[in-house]
């Protein structure tokens, strides 16, 4: 009989991307196997582009616990509950390790996996784990969540073994880039403390218009859309209309390079195989640094804005890694 899995991975889009080698490892282990994945409505469709993740579970915490009296959060609640409960699983595994994560993962059938206590971001949550699983939280987030499969199934991990996303590029697509190889550029942060100065993505901008490539400025908010047209401005670069991470998806797994900041859509970028360069402008990008199965490089941290140059030096690092078509000789 296959066997049932369901990941509780629910925030942020970047954390969801950093569970999906451990999903690969999973598969690669037990071809067979049944994973469904309980997410945040907003991210459902990461998890949802991978082959093997037979059902998504949306949820909408983040806006029902605004209104935890009304009726209407109650039966939506409800009706998560019933589909985790569907059927019992043979392991239940929460790689969020939070308070909030486990009480989803309590409501579905299954022995129940987590972060032990010293690993957890929140000890607490460890208490209801039923096998805990010791994983050093000095290790970048792509290999602590892989540890933890390898030890949920009691396998080994296998370090030799590169961290694999296997996401699909959605086919369809509602908006697409004016040129056929182009660059993303992805300036935009719900905080304005990551953000990076504007002339230094002109200046990135242009260097990547010389290697012969069209420009793509990525946005998620009005906020940020203002910003993009900004920038794409005196670049001449596309900015596309308000996408579903679906949508976005299909954008930035067509394309050819990125350069963007510490978010979602950049460590999806890097997933998809992308040479990316990470500008982390405050944040340690060493737990949460970009992986990926090209050239990844994550510049900056906490207090230390990246240098122009610095980035610039990244950005020739990763465009010397690109098959140049004869278009741009």
């Amino acid at each position: 009989m296959a066997l049932r899995v369901l990941v509780v991975k629910t925030t942020s889009m970047g954390d969801v991307v950093h569970m999906l080698p451990a999903v690969e490892d999973l598969l690669r282990w037990h071809p067979d196997a049944q994973v469904d994945w309980l997410v945040e409505a907003p991210f459902a469709a990461i998890p949802a582009l991978h082959p093997g993740v037979q059902r998504v579970i949306p949820q909408a915490w983040r806006k029902w616990r605004k209104k935890l009296m009304e009726r209407v959060t109650w039966q939506a609640l409800g009706k998560v509950r019933a589909a985790l409960r569907e059927q019992p699983y043979d392991l239940v595994i929460d790689a969020q390790g939070l308070l909030k994560s486990v009480m989803w993962a309590l409501q579905a059938p299954g022995l129940r996996v987590g972060f032990d206590r010293h690993s957890i971001r929140e000890p607490l949550a460890s208490a209801f784990y039923q096998r805990k699983v010791a994983v050093s939280r000095s290790l970048q987030a792509v290999e602590r969540n892989r540890r933890l499969m390898a030890a949920a199934l009691g396998r080994a991990f296998e370090p030799e073994v590169p961290a694999q996303f296997g996401l699909a590029i959605p086919q369809e697509a509602t908006w697409r880039a004016p040129v056929d190889r182009y660059a993303l550029l992805i300036p935009c942060a719900s905080r304005i403390e990551k953000r990076w100065p504007e002339p230094d993505w002109l200046a990135v901008g242009e260097r990547l218009k010389t290697a012969g490539l069209g420009l793509v400025v990525l946005w998620g908010s009005p906020d940020e859309e203002q910003l993009a047209q900004r920038l794409a401005g005196p670049l001449g670069a596309a900015v596309p209309p308000f996408l579903t991470v679906r949508e976005m998806a299909a954008v930035i797994g067509r394309a050819q390079i990125a350069v963007g900041l510490d978010t979602g859509f950049s460590h999806l970028a890097a997933a998809y195989g992308l040479p990316t360069v990470g500008v982390y402008c405050d944040h340690e990008p060493g737990l949460a640094g970009l992986t990926g199965p090209a050239l990844v490089q994550s510049l900056g941290g906490k207090g230390r804005v990246p240098e122009r140059a610095e980035v610039l030096e990244a950005v020739e690092r990763a465009l010397a890694t690109l098959v140049v078509s004869p278009a741009c000789d």
